[in-house]
């Protein structure tokens, strides 16, 4: 088939690359989202998947608006049979969706319909989910709510961060895409609609979302916090300075400690929760690279017992 793909950042690229080496499809072009700055410098840089498609000469387009009449009529001049979309970041309007033959075909990093939205990784790692995976869908107007081609489930390890979960995900879910891409073209693919039950929601995860609640039980923090490693980061304050924070764990024997209360010692940092203490791995001070938590709080002269909050 004559394929689009659509998508921005890295987690879209193993995609991208199986369907270019693809001897089933012809990928004649790439819808990506418009140039943004990046880095300390301010310079706008192109997006992951624009970078690879740069490389593979395959033409870009990075339209500001792509609802408009222009875009749609620009891309229906590409007469693609079927549009293949991994984490593009814009809303898809019904004009659009009308252009390919076969529709807008979307890798979403869940098993829908649980965690429609932005951050279907990070939410099932801070709900404790154990088993999450990656579905083939319909897009439609509706967010993330369209029928399914195809899923394909991964375990959620213990010590799972977001990234590293997202990664595998992303090179399972582009083994499933192409699949799909494959059974479409054949006309051996039926997409069913999602179960009315089971659905949640969610949402793109801020800045404040990441702040560590000390109040929490241990294993809520624990996984929270992975939830938001490396992106957008776990933070706390710490006297006047906020901190990131990398992922905890915790201690079989710890003192007890209230809530945010932190324990300083020779080889360790523990802070208080809800619960049990939990023991910090790393820690990042404002415009410095993350260090040992235990070498950091020596360089910063902490009291054996200040304050997280």
């Amino acid at each position: 088939m004559r394929l689009v793909f659509a998508g921005t950042p890295e987690p879209a690229l193993p995609s991208l690359r199986r369907l270019i080496e693809s001897p089933r499809h012809d990928v004649v072009a790439v819808l990506t989202r418009p140039d943004a700055v990046a880095g300390r410098r301010g310079r706008a840089a192109p997006s992951p998947v624009a970078q690879v498609a740069a490389e593979h000469g395959i033409p870009i387009l990075r339209p500001a608006r792509p609802n408009s009449g222009e875009f749609v009529a620009e891309l229906a001049e590409l007469a693609p049979d079927c549009c293949a979309v991994v984490a593009y970041g814009a809303l898809l309007g019904e004009a659009l969706l009308a252009v390919p033959a076969h529709g807008w075909v979307n890798l979403h990093f869940s098993l829908l319909p649980a965690w429609r939205g932005a951050a279907p990784v990070q939410a099932a790692l801070a709900a404790g989910d154990t088993v999450t995976g990656a579905t083939t869908f319909q897009i439609e107007r509706s967010l993330d709510s369209g029928p399914v081609f195809g899923v394909v489930t991964e375990t959620v390890r213990p010590t799972d961060t977001a990234g590293e979960l997202l990664e595998r995900l992303s090179i399972a879910g582009a083994e499933l895409l192409e699949a799909t891409m494959d059974g479409i073209a054949e006309q051996k693919l039926t997409a069913v609609p999602q179960p009315a039950e089971g659905v949640s929601v969610a949402p793109k995860v801020t800045v404040d979302d990441a702040r560590i609640r000390w109040d929490l039980p241990a294993h809520v923090v624990d996984r929270r916090i992975r939830a938001v490693t490396p992106n957008p980061g776990a933070w706390t304050m710490i006297g006047d300075l906020r901190v990131k924070v990398g992922p905890v764990t915790v201690p079989e024997q710890a003192p007890e400690l209230e809530p945010g209360r932190m324990q300083v010692g020779k080889r360790h940092v523990l802070v208080g929760t809800g619960s049990a203490p939990v023991q910090l791995g790393s820690v990042q001070p404002p415009g410095k690279k993350a260090m040992a938590a235990a070498d950091w709080a020596r360089g910063a002269r902490l009291d054996e017992h200040g304050w997280a909050r």
